[in-house]
């Protein structure tokens, strides 16, 4: 057992002690001082060992405790365990925060944002990354209520079905919050963005510049934030009573995307499109692929085309709609300790944004 790495180690003699009876469901284990102390380990490594265990659903933590083996019984339970419809009578103080990414800028803000408010409240965060899988999420979400969570928050799949266990958590009344992207048709909380509001101010602000011929590059229309961007973009025209020419919308699937295939098709996109003097894109990954297609092509930012964006672009001359994404963890948190306290009044907050001129930056 020796050649064992020292986390893996405590985690295998706190197994046995609770396979040959010693520890059993409900008992406190060692704390994180106590193991360090016991195997002349740092605290970091205990702490590993202890998280590892809790992941397998074999302890949970409670708030102010201590850790304790996890009771498999209801009937016979000595620990505080959750009951039904959400309401918890203990808690193990750790929420799950499911991300599709961490790619992108707005990714990190939302785990920074969510870390720094869950810990002022007196929580402990668990991340797990999906890839954007719906079989990953799925067993990200059946893990965390394993572990015994009291609560999670939830940046969905781009797709625009949804997988079971989201459904499952509406129905049992589990304390869950969306962040950014929303499911249409599940009865939850959700914070995000004014996406309608912003892809308004964008096509707007381009329209009063002269500009009639404005693309919009988009992945394709699977979630609510794409639907609402899509939609914003359409009231503008249709508000001025201005034709829309669908011609001039790139929308590009998922998957290709992932392939990294985007970049060439968003340049044969515009090559065959030399008439384009503006465009939108969802994204600041899209927009370096527009730039880079609108300087392969000779064209100059802003002068021969202008871009925009949604969120904070690392180029020079490109406006953007700023998502504040600090509130919107804010009020992400704020609703989810509201669940975990027992109130159930089901929210869509929607948090405004800014438009920044390429020039004001």
């Amino acid at each position: 057992m020796k050649s064992l790495p020292l986390y893996k180690q405590i985690q295998h003699d706190i197994r046995r002690l609770i396979t040959i009876g010693r520890l059993r469901e409900g008992d406190r284990v060692p704390s994180e001082k106590e193991l360090a102390e016991q195997y002349r380990v740092s605290q970091i490594t205990s702490k590993n060992a202890l998280l590892g265990l809790m992941e397998e659903g074999l302890l949970v933590r409670i708030q102010g405790k201590g850790t304790f083996v996890m009771n498999r019984s209801d009937s016979k339970s000595e620990l505080p365990m959750r009951t039904g419809l959400g309401t918890l009578t203990y808690r193990s103080g750790r929420i799950g925060l499911v991300l599709p990414t961490m790619k992108t800028k707005v990714d990190q803000l939302i785990l920074d944002a969510i870390e720094k408010h869950a810990t002022a409240a007196g929580y402990e965060v668990l991340l797990r990354i999906t890839r954007e899988s719906q079989q990953e999420e799925a067993r990200v979400i059946a893990s965390f209520l394993k572990q015994g969570v009291d609560g999670i928050i939830i940046f969905p799949v781009e797709n625009e079905t949804y997988n079971d266990s989201i459904l499952r958590l509406s129905l049992d009344r589990f304390p869950f919050v969306f962040i950014d992207r929303y499911l249409k048709g599940i009865k939850c909380c959700s914070v995000g963005a004014d996406n309608v509001g912003g892809m308004r101010q964008a096509v707007e602000r381009l329209l009063d510049k002269g500009h009639t011929s404005i693309a919009l590059v988009s992945p394709e229309i699977t979630n609510t934030v794409t639907d609402e961007r899509a939609s914003g973009f359409e009231q503008v025209f249709l508000e001025r009573k201005s034709s829309i020419d669908k011609n001039l919308w790139c929308l590009l699937p998922l998957e290709l995307i992932a392939s990294g295939a985007a970049e060439l098709v968003i340049a044969s996109f515009l090559q065959e499109r030399p008439h384009v003097t503006a465009a939108v894109t969802a994204n600041t990954e899209l927009c370096r692929y527009v730039w880079k297609a609108a300087q392969a092509a000779g064209k100059s930012i802003p002068e021969d085309m202008e871009l925009v964006t949604f969120d904070l672009p690392d180029l020079p001359e490109v406006s953007y709609i700023h998502q504040n994404v600090g509130e919107m963890c804010r009020l992400t948190m704020e609703l989810l300790i509201e669940q975990m306290n027992g109130e159930l009044d089901y929210r869509q907050l929607i948090v405004p944004v800014s438009y920044i001129e390429a020039v004001d930056r």
